[in-house]
């Protein structure tokens, strides 16, 4: 990058003046005025030599250019501005480059996550296992970064512990809700379903949290629903198994959010948002593995999928890569959110699942109808104006 002075639109700043070098009188050395004076009062001649012998003897006043210091220093001033404005400048695009990066990665892995998981799920319908082998890789990344130190260990108490059960025991119960639902219909009707979760936002925060929405804010909810209705009405994959478990991962993941207001689990200066969400990951494993055993049996495994028929190597490589996607994305989804306003956050969600949309709609080739697709538009749409509104706080009122 080239200067301004380059360019010149800034003016080169002059060098400060030079001081005289004053030299010390040699020692055993001494001048006496004697002769100069006898010199003075006896001819011209010798006056002028006294006045020579002066000027050769004694430094020549000392005048610095005040002015000129001045200058210099304002300009070094300017200087010093200038340069830290362009680091300043050039910090901020470091981080927007970073904070670019991240939401394509999460965008990526969630894409990745969608299909991978779709193809696993099409060929083996036991989303218990799926979702348990999913918080097992989780686990299993969360203690490796803690192991390694690639992430500090957090220090937390039983106190903690019991507060962010039910953080772990709805997140569970979100994300199997999820997969259930991605078994039974198409991954781009699911997402449209999922749409509606700023309706179960909005209710459960005024059932148990008291917070009224506006009414702007309860009018972005009517396209929506209408989207949401919109779409079903018209889904070719539509089913009623699916729709319901997508609805019931809107209302435990929004349940979620208003526990995590409701509790207020105190955090520690090691438990930050990717600990508290490691250790969420670890205590939904262990919460879930039971049920899976109790429930489908462990049927994950190869002598099972080789009875089945399947391609052990192929679903058991699509297993593992869409758990590893499913804790990626989450997890950097937590880091954009420790960057970003939960407002942003919430836009960008509503343009992933877009994204995640388009993409499962062409790599599945599923068939949408055009009122189909104008429903889930409107839901989208209705979705990015309610994260707007709730940018907006009502003014406070004047006595």
């Amino acid at each position: 990058m080239q200067s301004a002075a380059a360019f010149g639109l800034v003016r080169p700043c002059p060098a400060p003046a030079r001081r005289p070098l004053l030299l010390p009188a040699r020692p055993g050395i001494r001048v006496s005025a004697a002769p100069a004076a006898a010199a003075a009062s006896s001819s011209r001649g010798g006056a002028v030599a006294a006045r020579s012998l002066g000027r050769r003897l004694l430094p020549p006043p000392i005048s610095p250019d005040r002015e000129g210091r001045a200058r210099y220093v304002a300009c070094g001033a300017a200087a010093g501005d200038d340069a830290k404005a362009a680091a300043e400048e050039e910090g901020g695009l470091v981080k927007t480059l970073q904070l670019g990066a991240l939401f394509g990665l999460w965008y990526l892995f969630n894409i990745y996550f969608n299909i991978y998981n779709k193809q696993v799920l099409k060929v083996f319908p036991y989303p218990i296992n799926i979702t348990t082998v999913q918080f097992a890789v989780g686990t299993t990344v969360a203690l490796f970064m803690w192991i390694t130190g690639i992430l500090g260990r957090p220090k937390i108490s039983g106190a903690q512990l019991v507060a962010i059960l039910p953080l772990a025991i709805v997140h569970t119960m979100g994300n199997l809700f999820t997969n259930m639902s991605l078994g039974k219909v198409a991954v781009s009707f699911t997402h449209t379903i999922k749409a509606m979760e700023p309706f179960f936002s909005v209710l459960l925060s005024a059932l148990f949290l008291g917070e009224l929405p506006t009414v702007w804010v309860v009018l972005s909810l009517l396209p929506i629903v209408g989207g949401v209705a919109l779409a079903s009405l018209t889904e070719a994959s539509f089913n009623w198994a699916g729709f319901w478990s997508a609805m019931a991962s809107n209302v435990t993941f929004q349940s979620r959010n208003v526990l995590s207001k409701k509790l207020m689990v105190k955090k520690e200066e090691s438990l930050d948002n990717i600990n508290l969400f490691s250790i969420i990951t670890v205590m939904s494993f262990f919460l879930l593995a039971p049920v899976a055993f109790l429930t489908e049996g462990i049927k994950i495994t190869p002598t099972a999928l080789q009875s089945a028929g399947l391609n052990v190597k192929q679903v058991l490589t699509r297993s593992f890569l869409a758990a590893l996607c499913f804790h990626a994305y989450q997890q950097v989804s937590y880091m954009i959110l420790a960057r970003v306003s939960p407002v942003t956050h919430s836009v960008g969600n509503c343009v992933k699942r877009v994204v995640v949309i388009v993409t499962s709609v062409l790599f599945f080739r599923t068939p949408v109808s055009p009122i189909n697709s104008l429903g889930t538009a409107i839901a989208l749409a209705g979705v990015f104006l309610y994260s707007q509104l709730k940018r907006l706080k009502p003014k406070p009122k004047t006595a």
